[in-house]
């Protein structure tokens, strides 16, 4: 992890060639991990699958940046920090029943939930479709996709329209050259909150396993 936060803080201007400006988008599937046959589902192409409206950011920054403010990682960031992530989002809403993010697909987006609720769950090799949570707002999901492209571990799909902020591998480079600082902070606080949820999962598929 140090390692990786110190590329972040190393990274200099963009530049057309150069790997480190697509660092999220590229580098994974360029030492092998990703099937390349099998690219990431965009963002873009996830949109227009489920109708999503875009929101104007001018309203829907201020929005995010609040409900982090109560969030006990993200909460760290300063307000000009908070302000500054707005920036690389784009924002949408989505009708109910609608799939944001689907089990097993190779990821390339996280989402935020500004309003609504969005269910969690799991299709299990036995057959059994588990809900592992229902969200509110502030809650963020995919991010372990965003940082890596692999495939997703669950299904998050609209219980009610929906309101999200969506953070792409290509706003994440974006950031990555422009503040990687801003880069550095966020790529640290969502690791915490990514193991804590990951630990919680795990003892709960673990007692689901002995009932």
């Amino acid at each position: 992890m140090k390692s990786f936060l110190r590329r972040l803080r190393q990274a200099g201007p963009p530049q057309s060639a150069s790997p480190e400006s697509a660092f999220f988008t590229t580098t994974l599937a360029a030492h092998g991990y990703l099937d390349l046959h099998t690219p990431p589902v965009p963002w873009e192409a996830r949109a227009i699958e489920v109708g999503a409206t875009r929101l104007p950011q001018r309203d829907a920054g201020p929005q995010l940046a609040k409900l982090w403010e109560r969030d006990r990682y993200l909460g760290q960031l300063e307000s000009a920090s908070l302000r500054q992530l707005g920036e690389y989002f784009y924002f949408a809403s989505v009708a109910a029943q609608r799939d944001v993010i689907r089990q097993d697909e190779n990821g390339s987006f996280m989402a935020v939930v500004l309003s609504g609720q969005i269910a969690v769950e799991r299709q299990q090799p036995w057959g059994e479709r588990m809900r592992l949570a229902q969200t509110r707002p502030g809650d963020i999901l995919g991010e372990m996709s965003l940082l890596d492209g692999g495939p997703r571990f669950s299904s998050c799909t609209t219980l009610t329209d929906c309101e999200i902020g969506v953070l792409s591998a290509e706003a994440l480079d974006d950031m990555m050259t422009r503040n990687a600082a801003l880069a550095a902070k966020l790529m640290a606080l969502l690791a915490r909150k990514l193991s804590f949820r990951l630990r919680a999962i795990s003892v709960r598929l673990g007692e689901e396993q002995h009932t």
